[in-house]
C-alpha cells in the first residue's frame, strides 16, 4: 500500500507544471523508494522525472538503481552533465561504480570534465582496482587528522573537511607519513582539554584491510567484529579510504544472487528482463550437461535391461535411488559451500570427509531401515527390499562424501564452490547411484 501511494505521488508530480508544487509532492520520499518505483516506469517517464529534479537528488536516486536501468538513464546525459550533475554529487565509490559501466573512452571524457580535479583523480584511482576487492568497494571521503594536533586544532581541521563530506563515519588519525595509527572518539575529543594532544586521545587501530583484500573477506571481517566502517590501507599502512556496511551489504546481495544462479545451473548472470538469447546462453551449458547425464543413465539402464527383465521390480525403485542420491549430494555440498562462504574453512579435508561419512551412515541407516520396513509392508519380495535398502544406505554414504569432496576440491583450485550445488552434483550422483544399485542387486539377488 505504501509503495502504491509513493507511485501515485510520483505520477501526480510528473503531471505538475509548477516547480514548487512538484517539489512539495515528492518531498519526504526516500531516494531508494523513488528508484524502486521509477524502475517500473517506461524510459520516457523516467527521463521526464529526472529532468524536473535537481542534480543532487538525481545522483542520490541513480545510486539506488539497478546497473542496467542506471546505464539506460545515464546514457541520456551528455558527458558534461554526467561530470557536473552526477559525479559531482556522488561519493567517490558510487561515482566509480557508475563510470565503470560506461565505455572506457566515455569514462575518460567524463573525468576530464569533473570540476574538482582531486575528486577526478580519486575516482580514476578507484577504477584501477580489481573488481570484488576492498579497493573497488572503498570510498575516499574521509575525515583525517594528524596525531600531532591539539584538540582545538583537531576540531578546526575536522570542521573544514566535514564541509565536503555528507556523512562522517569515523575520524582517522595518521602520523606525519600518512600512516594510519588509530581512530578518534568524538566523546573523548569533546571532553578533552583544548590543548590536549591528539596522540593521547586516539584509540589504536584494531582492524584494517588492504586494497587488494577480497571483498568476501572484508564482508566476513565486518560481520565477525560487528563493524559499521573499516579503513583501507596499502602495504605500507597508508590510509587510502574506508568501506561502510552499506557497500558490503550490496556486495553480499550480489554474491548471493550469483551463487544462487550458479547453483541453479546458470553460467552467466541473468535478469528477468534479459533477452531470450541472453537467458538461453546462460542456461544451455548446464542443461546440455544434464542431457548428457540423462543419456548416460539411459545407457546404464540399457546395459542392465536383462536384469530388469529378470527382476522387473528393480525398475520400480530406480527413481527413488536416483532422487535420494541427488538430494543427499546437494545437501552435503550446500553445507560445505555455506561454510566456505562464511570463512569457516576446514583445514583438514580428511576430518571433514570423516564427519560427513558419519552423518551419511547415520542418515543412511535410518532411511534404509524405514525403506526395508515399508517394502515388507507393501508386500515386496524380501530380496528386492533388502537390495533397495542396502543400495539406499550405500548411495547415501557415497553421495555425502561426493557432495563434500567436490566443493572442497573446487575451492582448493580457486573455482567457485557454488558450482558444486548445481546440476553437476545431481547428475553425477544419479549416474553413480544407479550403477551402485544394479551392482548390489547382482550381489544380493544373484540374477
Amino acid at each position: 500500500m505504501e509503495e502504491m501511494s509513493i507511485r501515485a505521488r510520483i505520477v501526480k508530480a510528473l503531471g505538475e507544471t509548477n516547480e514548487a508544487e512538484f517539489a512539495q509532492i515528492i518531498e519526504g520520499i526516500h531516494p531508494a523508494d523513488m528508484a524502486e518505483v521509477l524502475e517500473t516506469f517506461v524510459a520516457e517517464e523516467r527521463s521526464a522525472f529526472f529532468e524536473k529534479i535537481d542534480p543532487e537528488l538525481a545522483a542520490d536516486i541513480l545510486v539506488e538503481f539497478d546497473e542496467e536501468e542506471r546505464g539506460e538513464l545515464v546514457s541520456t546525459y551528455s558527458t558534461e552533465e554526467i561530470a557536473q550533475e552526477l559525479v559531482g554529487n556522488m561519493d567517490s565509490d558510487d561515482a566509480a561504480d557508475m563510470l565503470s559501466e560506461l565505455p572506457e573512452d566515455m569514462t575518460k571524457e567524463v573525468l576530464s570534465q569533473v570540476e574538482d580535479v582531486e575528486q577526478a583523480k580519486k575516482i580514476a584511482q578507484l577504477l584501477t582496482h580489481e573488481e570484488d576487492t576492498a579497493g573497488a568497494l572503498m570510498a575516499t571521503e574521509l575525515v583525517v587528522v594528524n596525531q600531532s594536533l591539539t584538540a582545538i586544532r583537531c576540531v578546526a581541521a575536522m570542521r573544514s573537511q566535514a564541509e565536503h563530506i555528507d556523512r562522517v563515519h569515523a575520524v582517522y588519525v595518521v602520523d606525519d607519513n600518512d600512516i594510519l595509527v588509530g581512530t578518534l572518539s568524538l566523546k573523548k575529543l569533546l571532553t578533552a582539554q583544548r590543548t590536549a594532544p591528539i596522540s593521547e586521545l586516539y584509540r589504536p587501530i584494531e582492524h584494517t584491510v588492504l586494497s587488494t583484500t577480497p571483498a568476501e573477506e572484508v564482508a566476513n571481517m565486518m560481520q565477525k567484529y560487528d563493524l559499521f566502517v573499516i579503513p583501507v590501507v596499502n602495504a605500507a599502512g597508508e590510509l587510502l579510504g574506508r568501506i561502510t556496511l552499506d557497500d558490503v551489504v550490496d556486495f553480499i546481495r550480489e554474491e548471493a544472487e550469483r551463487d544462487y544462479q550458479l547453483a541453479s545451473g546458470l553460467t552467466d548472470e541473468v535478469e528477468s528482463d534479459d533477452s531470450v538469447y541472453e537467458v538461453t546462453r546462460a542456461r544451455i551449458p548446464w542443461l546440455l550437461i544434464g542431457l548428457f547425464g540423462g543419456l548416460i543413465v539411459a545407457l546404464i539402464i540399457g546395459k542392465n535391461e536383462e536384469d530388469i527383465q529378470l527382476v522387473p521390480a528393480l525398475a520400480f525403485f530406480m527413481p527413488l535411488i536416483a532422487a535420494m542420491a541427488g538430494n543427499v549430494g546437494v545437501q552435503s555440498s550446500a553445507i560445505v559451500v555455506q561454510a566456505l562462504a562464511s570463512d569457516r574453512k576446514e583445514n583438514n579435508m580428511i576430518q571433514k570427509l570423516t564427519k560427513e561419512l558419519a552423518v551419511g551412515l547415520f542418515n543412511g541407516l535410518i532411511l534404509s531401515l524405514v525403506m526395508f520396513g515399508a517394502g515388507l509392508l507393501l508386500g515386496y519380495d524380501q530380496l528386492i527390499t533388502l537390495t533397495v535398502s542396502t543400495s539406499l544406505l550405500t548411495v547415501i554414504v557415497f553421495a555425502s562424501l561426493f557432495g563434500t569432496f567436490i566443493p572442497l576440491m573446487l575451492d582448493r583450485f580457486k573455482v567457485d564452490a557454488a558450482l558444486a550445488t548445481g546440476p553437476f552434483i545431481t547428475t553425477a550422483n544419479d549416474v553413480i547411484g544407479l550403477i551402485i544399485y544394479f551392482q548390489i542387486g547382482r550381489l544380493i539377488i544373484g540374477y
